[in-house]
């Protein structure tokens, strides 16, 4: 039951219809009797510095941020987290006092999920698929675990792939390719951190089948649909897939976590998201 008590956290984003954040969070809030509502917000990058005040404003507990404002956050923020400094990306606010701090969990959950799938990335080639906040985030957490062999950058923006490779590149040797270099370029892991698949237009592939040849597993960010068209290529070529869902859950429990200081359900808010069926 809402009352006047009752504490707020958010998501803030251009889409956000599409969400399960609401579903697993106020799962997890019930299931550990926390007297918190989660709500989604649809802010236009016009807006975006008011709707970060109103969280300061409003004693929101925190907030989650997703695309497209993961890397303009930084700017009206107080203070940032390592893990979003280095990665210029923030998916994690969190209002200390009045204070509001940064954090970046997407890589965090991307390397849990690719654990919990049961694949090992020590010594892989990783090609990672975008220069956004979340492929900012996954390359930089992937570079500074160290595991990995070495991790190539491809998109459609040369001079965007090279700073993100140029920026991971004191932790782990990086590359930047295009995208057409990308379809050869004999990765064992690839990574997409683009929306393209999602939907509505959840025929599109970020790769043609063929680039697939040689990979080992394939990981999309994209978690609705649940399997995307790019997974399904994958699978056909007989990869490991992983979905999006996995790194939704773990990096949504880092957020909780860092917002309440208490270890997420996350068999709960994984049942929350499995149920809804989206």
């Amino acid at each position: 039951m809402i009352s006047a008590k009752t504490k707020v956290c958010c998501l803030i984003g251009d889409p956000v219809e599409h969400s399960l954040s609401p579903i697993m969070f106020n799962s997890a809030f019930k299931e550990m009797g926390i007297d918190c509502a989660y709500l989604a917000f649809r802010v236009l990058r016009s807006e975006l510095g008011t709707a970060i005040a109103g969280i300061r404003g409003l004693s929101f507990v925190g907030s989650n941020v997703t695309t497209p404002h993961k890397e303009e956050t930084l700017k009206y923020l107080d203070r940032l987290d390592p893990s979003a400094g280095l990665s210029g990306s923030v998916n994690v606010i969190h209002n200390v006092d009045g204070e509001l701090v940064g954090y970046s969990t997407d890589g965090y959950g991307a390397i849990k999920a690719l654990e919990e799938g049961g694949i090992s990335i020590g010594g892989m080639r990783i090609m990672v698929l975008g220069y956004g906040g979340a492929a900012r985030s996954v390359s930089f957490e992937l570079a500074r675990d160290g595991r990995a062999g070495g991790i190539l950058i491809a998109g459609r923006d040369m001079i965007k792939a090279s700073a993100l490779a140029n920026g991971i590149s004191s932790f782990m040797r990086a590359e930047a390719i295009t995208l057409k270099e990308g379809e050869k370029a004999g990765a064992d892991l690839i990574i997409n951190c683009t929306p393209v698949g999602m939907r509505p237009n959840t025929d599109e592939s970020p790769l043609p089948p063929e680039a697939l040849v040689g990979a080992t597993a394939v990981m999309d960010l994209i978690y609705s649909p649940r399997e995307t068209a790019f997974l399904r290529s994958a699978k056909a070529k007989g990869c490991k897939t992983i979905g999006g869902i996995e790194m939704l859950i773990h990096q949504g429990a880092k957020a909780f976590e860092i917002w309440f200081g208490k270890k997420a359900p996350i068999g709960v808010m994984r049942r929350a998201i499995e149920g809804d069926g989206n």
